[in-house]
C-alpha cells in the first residue's frame, strides 16, 4: 500500500526564479519517509538512540515539473527490498490540484549498527513481510 503525505510549498523554499529550489525536494522526501516510518510504528529518532542509524547511500531524482509558492502537493512513499542489506524508498511528488508529477525519486538506504556495520533491523524487515 502506498503512503501519502500532504504538504504545501512555503514562500521561503523558493529561489529567485519563483520555483521550489531543487535542494528543498530532498527535505520533502526525507520528511515523508520519516512520517511513513512513524505510521509503521518505526521511530527514526528512537532507532538512533539505540545506535541503529538509517542512512541514505544513494538518491536518484528526476525533476518533471516545478512547484511554486502556495502549491499544495503530496508525496507518496513505497518501500522495496533492494538487496540483502539495502532497501529503497520509491517516492513521487505530485501537485495536488491536477495530480501533475513534479518529481520521482528512488532513495536507497541501509542501516548501520554501533560498530558501523550494515544490517537490516527487524523493525524494517517487518516492512517487507506485510
Amino acid at each position: 500500500m502506498t503512503f501519502r503525505l500532504d504538504m504545501k510549498v512555503r514562500d521561503y523554499e523558493c529561489d529567485l526564479q519563483g520555483i521550489v529550489n531543487n535542494s528543498v525536494y530532498f527535505n520533502y522526501l526525507e520528511h515523508a519517509r520519516h512520517e511513513y516510518l512513524l505510521e509503521k510504528n518505526i521511530d527514526f529518532a528512537a532507532l538512533a538512540r539505540d545506535k541503529i542509524n538509517l542512512v541514505v547511500v544513494r538518491s536518484e531524482m528526476d525533476y518533471k515539473s516545478s512547484l511554486m509558492p502556495g502549491d499544495a502537493f503530496y508525496v507518496t512513499v513505497e518501500v522495496v527490498r533492494e538487496s540483502r542489506l539495502k532497501f529503497a524508498f520509491i517516492q513521487h511528488i505530485y501537485r495536488a490540484h491536477d495530480d501533475k508529477l513534479a518529481l520521482k525519486a528512488k532513495v536507497i538506504g541501509t542501516s548501520v549498527n554501533a560498530q558501523g556495520r550494515p544490517f537490516v533491523p527487524q523493525e524494517l524487515e517487518n516492512l517487507f513481510t506485510d
